[in-house]
């Protein structure tokens, strides 16, 4: 049995030690900036409620659930401290925080997991595994559309982006790996489009484009514009045939029109399972039993979080392309590069 901390209190938080309790583990305790919150969260899972200071607290593996500013600094002093990480996302905010994670993981065996949980999503894992049979791509579109969550401080300048920067991230990551599934390889440039909203400096729509070098474009396509109902799509096309995953409101796939048959889960744990925190969390014990790196390290977070940079740039400077790897400021935040601070 893994002993598993949770490090934030929030409701992903909760989501992770859900999963951890499916699967058998035990969450030993639990830290937050609101003691009230810690105690509150800790008390269904019989853990204790601690200090963030007193962290790891017993655990094996500690999930850092804080805000992007405190990403780095917190899943750093969990890995030197003894455990293992699995740090949600976005990974950070700048290329100098996520060069820390990077290089930290690597000192401690890859022992740190970007969550990019949708990785892990039976729906997503079969739309992967079917992305060869389409042929020459000719059309790559994800997207995420949904009301701004009512939690969270997710329009401050600190938590360093919006829409983009923290809900984008899961298409931006299913259509990079769909796009290397299917033979595209990695992006060579980025163009976005970014919309604000009110009473705050964040985006709440972005449209991105992603290049290829063979000169494909992807589209990437996340709002909290969207209304009540969430839509979460990906579409691949090709030449040989036609792929399509819907992830809400109900997990669906089809190739060429016909469904392709995904589990069914049992409640209470269903979401979990389908949006993939629980096999998420059971490949990641195995990872660490077996001393091997995660699917979703921290370098494939740090590859989307350059990718985000790249976009904040790119709606800056009027929805010029801007070229990958990224070599802008290595110390600004996404709203900092789309601001020009």
């Amino acid at each position: 049995m893994t002993r598993v901390a949770l490090c934030g209190a929030g409701m992903i938080a909760g989501a992770h030690a859900a999963a951890a309790t499916q699967l058998g583990h035990q969450v030993v305790a639990v830290a937050s900036r609101s003691p009230q919150r810690a105690a509150t969260m800790a008390e269904p899972f019989g853990a204790r409620a601690i200090a963030y200071d007193e962290l790891p607290g017993g655990a094996d593996i500690v999930v850092v659930a804080t805000p992007p500013q405190c990403h780095a600094d917190d899943a750093i002093r969990m890995l030197e401290a003894g455990a293992a990480v699995l740090l949600e996302k976005p990974l950070c905010r700048t290329l100098d925080e996520a060069d820390r994670i990077v290089d930290a993981a690597a000192r401690h065996r890859g022992r740190l997991l970007y969550a990019e949980n949708l990785a892990y999503a039976p729906v997503i894992q079969r739309m992967i595994a079917l992305a060869p049979r389409v042929g020459t791509p000719t059309n790559l579109e994800v997207r995420s559309l949904q009301s701004l969550p009512p939690w969270g401080d997710f329009t401050s300048d600190e938590w360093g982006g919006g829409a983009l920067f923290d809900l984008g991230v899961h298409p931006l990551a299913v259509a990079i790996l769909l796009a290397n599934a299917a033979g595209l390889g990695r992006p060579v440039a980025v163009e976005a489009t970014l919309r604000g909203g009110e009473r705050h400096r964040s985006d709440e729509h972005a449209e991105v484009a992603l290049h290829y070098a063979s000169g494909f474009q992807a589209r990437v396509v996340s709002s909290w514009q969207g209304g009540p109902d969430p839509q979460w799509d990906a579409q691949l096309a090709g030449t040989d045939g036609v792929v399509r995953a819907d992830l809400m409101p109900v997990p669906s796939l089809e190739f060429d029109g016909d469904e392709v048959a995904l589990p069914s889960f049992d409640e209470p744990f269903a979401l979990l399972q389908h949006f993939g925190y629980t096999a998420q969390l059971r490949a990641f014990v195995d990872d660490i039993a077996e001393g091997g790196e995660p699917l979703m390290s921290a370098s494939f977070g740090r590859e989307v979080l350059q990718v985000v940079l790249a976009a904040y740039q790119s709606a800056g400077r009027d929805s010029a392309a801007v070229a990958l790897p990224f070599t802008g400021p290595r110390d600004r935040t996404p709203l900092q590069l789309w601001h020009g601070a």
